[in-house]
């Protein structure tokens, strides 16, 4: 008889587990306590949507668009795609659902999100990923607030060295000017520009500011400043968003050429920026988008947000501590198991974790407990529970006592607590 192979993984997935694990849900564990000091509202958005939102929203030049999207028809013969990004959804249901009414509001979400591309450290095909963001706020103090709230999550992971970039895209009669400048430079200098370059020059010509091609970047770099063509008004805005940093102690540095090449992305554009993950330094980028709504058929509406990546994140914080069993539970004897079973039962429904090993004898179920890490073991036989007891073991110590079964039924916190003179607060 033929061996039936095992299907593989399909390349650029992942399967999250142990340490791996350990880091992705600190990430999210610490994200969704961070956005809760700072009032945003958890919302969960579809995997996928109909590819109008993103062609829309994202730009139908754009790589994501014409190069990574996985997009397919469904049964009924509509496009649909899963989403690369949240942003678009997320606008798609402002529109949708009537949450005009609440604006401003303040979001976060996360999960999954899909890109065919070349997979590499720290991304996926499907990777995943946190998001915030303000809708319909024009204020500068939302850019702030969500800066701000970017600045703590990535202290409170433990993440050092990250270094906040900003820049200003201004308003739209900045950014028309400027892009006429920078039409007019790059130009002057076509014989010398990458072929993709060339191809953004009609279209984008604000990306040929970031490309990595080494032909482009001294023509890049002599290309005007943007701070020629600020208007008072988006002056006052970048002047607003800069003293609202510094008022709240998040550092930054001005970074002239960080752009977003799409016309509805205004005013503030940043990204947190590390040297521990090679070329691949951006761990969260995000900017103020005010025209996203309206290129999806509703009105002029504010927003501003950000994104990260979780696997990113989670390269870079210290390996969280595997989650302890503070009590296992040994059967000496077939006899004995169903009390071990009722028992663990009464820990668990007063808040404590704890385990028991499925079989064996019980030296190696004792080993079991011990390698699980549990700080102390129960330990049930026949005999025991004819008494009305059983063995309380301190694994560290080696030391072990009896107790009344009884009083663990009735309160194993507070019994177990009493029987090793440990702090109520520490057992729990």
């Amino acid at each position: 008889m033929a061996r039936i192979q095992t299907p593989h993984r399909v390349r650029g997935t992942q399967d999250i587990f142990r340490d791996e694990q350990r880091r992705f849900a600190h990430v999210l564990e610490t994200f969704d306590r961070v956005r809760k000091l700072y009032c945003f509202e958890r919302i969960e958005i579809p995997m996928f949507e109909a590819t109008e939102v993103f062609a829309r929203s994202i730009g139908e030049t754009t790589d994501v668009v014409l190069k990574e999207m996985y997009t397919f028809p469904d049964r009924g013969g509509d496009s649909l795609t899963l989403r690369p990004e949240f942003t678009a959804g997320i606008a798609r249901a402002y529109l949708t659902e009537g949450w005009q009414q609440y604006a401003p509001l303040k979001l976060a979400t996360s999960g999954a999100v899909f890109r065919y591309e070349r997979p590499q450290k720290g991304r996926y095909r499907q990777f995943h990923q946190i998001d915030a963001e303000v809708i319909g706020a024009p204020e500068p103090a939302a850019d702030v607030e969500l800066l701000v709230l970017a600045d703590q999550l990535l202290r409170e992971l433990g993440i050092d060295g990250v270094t906040l970039q900003l820049n200003t895209l201004g308003d739209a009669e900045t950014r028309d000017a400027w892009r006429a400048a920078l039409v007019a430079h790059f130009e002057a200098h076509r014989d010398a520009l990458s072929e993709d370059s060339l191809k953004r020059l009609d279209k984008n010509p604000m990306r040929i500011l970031d490309s990595k091609d080494p032909k482009d970047r001294p023509i890049a770099d002599s290309a005007p400043d943007i701070d020629a063509y600020l208007t008072a008004d988006a002056r006052a805005f970048f002047d607003a968003v800069t003293a609202g940093l510094d008022a709240a102690g998040v550092a930054w540095t001005r970074n002239a050429r960080l752009v977003r090449g799409l016309d509805y992305y205004r005013h503030t554009a940043f990204e947190f920026v590390t040297d521990r993950l090679g070329a691949q330094g951006t761990v969260l980028a995000g900017g103020r988008y005010d025209g996203l709504i309206e290129s999806l058929g509703g009105p002029p509406t504010a927003g501003v947000g950000w994104a990260a990546g979780v696997e990113r994140l989670g390269m870079l914080v210290a390996e969280p501590l595997a989650e302890s069993v503070f009590f296992a539970v040994v059967p000496k004897d077939v006899a004995a198991e169903a009390a071990a079973e009722k028992l663990q039962a009464i820990i668990r429904r007063q808040g404590l974790p704890v385990d028991m090993p499925y079989k064996g004898n019980m030296k190696r179920r004792m080993q079991k407990a011990a390698s699980s890490g549990a700080v102390f073991t129960i330990i049930i036989g026949g005999d025991e529970l004819a008494r009305g007891e059983v063995s309380i073991k301190e694994m560290e110590t080696g030391d072990q006592r009896v107790t009344s079964l009884q009083s663990i039924h009735d309160d194993a916190i507070t019994a177990f607590a009493e029987t090793f003179n440990i702090p109520l607060r520490d057992a729990r």
